[in-house]
């Protein structure tokens, strides 16, 4: 007999998520960028979102009572369309959550949330070029890709030295 898969719930985080959030998103940074990043400077930025609502907010994805996967809104004004693109940043599933829909589960509630509002245009994610499995599941969700390329200049020196 066949066994149903666990169901998957998204809430949006609070600040008694710090610890799991800050975790994730040093997990993400050594697996898609090899890189270690400052714990004291992820955790403000975190704390930032969390107790700063004009940044963004982040959303958590549960599976069988564990937090299985998260993602971050920010926001980017148009002035072209007079409204918010919704940027998903900070993804992250844990290995053992991922191929189970846990960022299906997630990117439906962001869609569902972000269609719901007249002030939201759209929704944009950026992903590394060589990522081509993360791809082809942002495609297979209906997005497309777009005729940018991402170009930055850092101004700190802390963010400067984190990209050499």
């Amino acid at each position: 007999m066949k066994t149903q898969p666990a169901t998957l719930g998204v809430r949006e985080a609070t600040p008694v998520d710090i610890d799991v959030l800050v975790q994730f998103n040093a997990a993400m940074a050594i697996e898609t960028e090899a890189k270690t990043l400052d714990p004291q400077v992820l955790r403000a930025g975190v704390a930032a979102v969390l107790t700063e609502p004009r940044r963004g907010f982040y959303l958590i994805a549960e599976q069988a009572g564990a937090i299985a996967g998260c993602l971050m809104i920010t926001y980017e004004w148009s002035d072209w369309r007079n409204g918010d693109w919704w940027w998903l940043q900070s993804v992250y599933v844990r290995p053992e959550h991922r191929r189970s829909g846990v960022f299906r589960a997630l990117y439906a509630h962001v869609e569902r949330l972000a269609s719901a509002r007249a002030d939201v245009v759209g929704v944009r994610l950026y992903v590394e070029r060589d990522n081509r499995h993360a791809q082809q599941t942002y495609e297979a969700l209906g997005m497309r890709e777009e005729a940018y390329r991402m170009f930055a200049k850092p101004l700190r020196k802390d963010v400067r030295a984190a990209l050499k």
